[in-house]
């Protein structure tokens, strides 16, 4: 049985630029037949993004797009999107990340050689030179160079195997789970590069928040509770 991916995206207030993923997502493909749907799932957006999404999906040529509601939260907004899943490979993406051209059939070409889950190597959208080396550094397979920002997928059943997205954690839930695919020897970096927009750290400064990014690692590799990591978040941050 040919293997088919569902695209999960979570998002929050995405009304600006929901659209032109969705279309890209459906032009980038290297054949739409490889897509079973993609789910959009809203975490009670006070924007416009979840009736942009639902009246593009109503037209004929975008009815594999499904939009649904859940609570907040990337983890629990992913966790809904996999359970209304048909395609047995899922692919997660954050609604400012742009996969690479052919998406589909490199993701499915892993999984028929026998690799259950991955990431794409990422770039962001900006010529400074940290974010540049910063992205350039996500082609190795190391895991500290890992984040949900370069999306990720794997095969259903190991998904479901491995507990699924941990909902306790507000942030770090895409490493969480990254770090028991590698103690499992369980990941891969396809070598195309998927394009990520820099807007966080514009917003909040290059170097002070990936000082705060890196704070997080270490504090969750002494120990750190998902409670802990997400105030400290929300103190520097948010």
């Amino acid at each position: 049985m040919k293997s088919s991916i569902s695209i999960i995206i979570p998002v929050f207030n995405e009304s600006a630029t929901i659209i032109e993923l969705l279309e890209h997502l459906k032009q980038k493909a290297f054949s739409i037949s490889n897509i079973s749907e993609i789910i959009v799932v809203d975490g009670g957006s006070d924007d416009d993004t979840f009736e942009k999404v639902a009246t593009l999906s109503r037209k004929q040529d975008h009815s594999h797009i499904k939009i649904l509601h859940s609570k907040k939260g990337r983890a629990a907004q992913m966790n809904t999107g996999s359970e209304s899943a048909k395609g047995d490979i899922l692919y997660f993406l954050h609604a400012d990340s742009y996969p690479p051209q052919d998406y589909d059939h490199l993701i499915i070409k892993e999984v028929e050689q026998g690799n259950e889950a991955g990431c794409f190597k990422m770039k962001f959208d900006s010529n400074h030179w940290w974010l540049r080396l910063a992205g350039w550094l996500t082609q190795f397979e190391w895991r500290a160079c890992r984040g949900g920002d370069q999306s990720q997928f794997i095969t259903k059943n190991l998904f479901n195997e491995l507990g699924r997205f941990d909902e306790r954690y507000i942030i770090y839930e895409d490493n969480d789970l990254i770090n028991k695919l590698y103690a499992r020897n369980e990941f891969v970096v396809i070598q195309e590069w998927l394009t990520t927009s820099a807007r966080r750290y514009e917003e909040n400064g290059i170097w002070k928040l990936q000082y705060y990014f890196w704070s997080i690692y270490v504090r969750k590799w002494f120990g750190a509770s998902p409670e802990e990591l997400h105030q400290f978040y929300l103190k520097k941050v948010s």
